[in-house]
């Protein structure tokens, strides 16, 4: 690592110094002289070992950290951001995460925000025809792959449904399935979205960064409304694909 940061090779009229410094950090992260995790020197000291000033280096820490290479944690330093492998998510199965993370032989792990029986949202209501009266079980937690954050799961379900949110542990839909309240279809809406800071910070992302917001109303057999899910995924971490099919008139031959 001292090599990083000597002083040579910083030359005039190859850009600005920030921009030089930068490339430098990139480039020893993309051969690996920078490993995920590793950390890298206080500001003061890449200063004091470059020759640069402390607002140039501050400059390129910046630049990688708002470009997800790096990740600042207040009080511990610097360090190399892990590596996030990509994953692809079929839209046409209906599967819980946990499912979905045990087909790729991962482990999973949920940091849970919140389990609770509230008062239900006019949108609460509306997704899940709740009457009068009516309570609302909710569940936030963020979902972990193999120690890598890769979603906030914001769900909402009737508290007749599930009265006792403490009693999910790890998938949602397993224990629904054992009260045959499991969905048997879903519709869900995917859209783009900037994370907050709240939400980056619980995914391990710089404020800004690019996420894919999912909504989801799950039915049971008979059409009835049993789960209402919110979640941010991260976008550097998640595909989602689905298969086409063309549609059966023009499948047909001409008479």
């Amino acid at each position: 690592m001292d090599g990083l940061f000597s002083p040579e090779g910083f030359a005039t009229g190859a850009g600005p110094l920030y921009l030089q410094l930068q490339r430098r950090i990139a480039d020893a992260m993309a051969v690996g002289v920078l490993l995920p995790g590793s950390s890298l020197p206080a500001e003061r000291d890449i200063a004091a070992m470059t020759g640069l000033s402390r607002v140039t280096v501050r400059k390129a820490i910046e630049a990688l950290v708002a470009s997800g290479q790096l990740v600042q944690r207040r009080g511990s330093g610097t360090f190399v951001a892990p590596r996030v492998e990509r994953l692809e998510q079929a839209l046409s199965l209906l599967t819980s995460f946990t499912e979905d993370m045990a087909r790729r032989g991962k482990t999973v792990e949920s940091v849970w925000i919140s389990r609770s029986i509230q008062s239900p949202t006019p949108e609460e209501v509306m997704a899940l025809g709740l009457g009068a009266g009516d309570r609302v079980a909710r569940l936030e937690r963020v979902r972990r792959s193999d120690g890598v954050p890769l979603a906030i799961e914001r769900a909402s379900l009737s508290a007749r449904v599930l009265p006792d949110p403490e009693a999910v542990e790890t998938s949602l839909y397993a224990l629904l399935e054992t009260s045959h309240h499991r969905p048997v279809r879903a519709v869900q809406r995917i859209s783009a979205a900037n994370l907050g800071p709240r939400d980056a910070e619980l995914l391990g992302v710089p404020p800004g960064a690019a996420g894919l917001r999912i909504e989801r109303i799950g039915y049971l057999a008979s059409g009835r409304v049993v789960e209402f899910t919110r979640s941010l995924y991260r976008g550097d971490a998640y595909d989602f694909a689905v298969e086409l099919k063309l549609a059966p008139e023009h499948g047909r031959s001409p008479a």
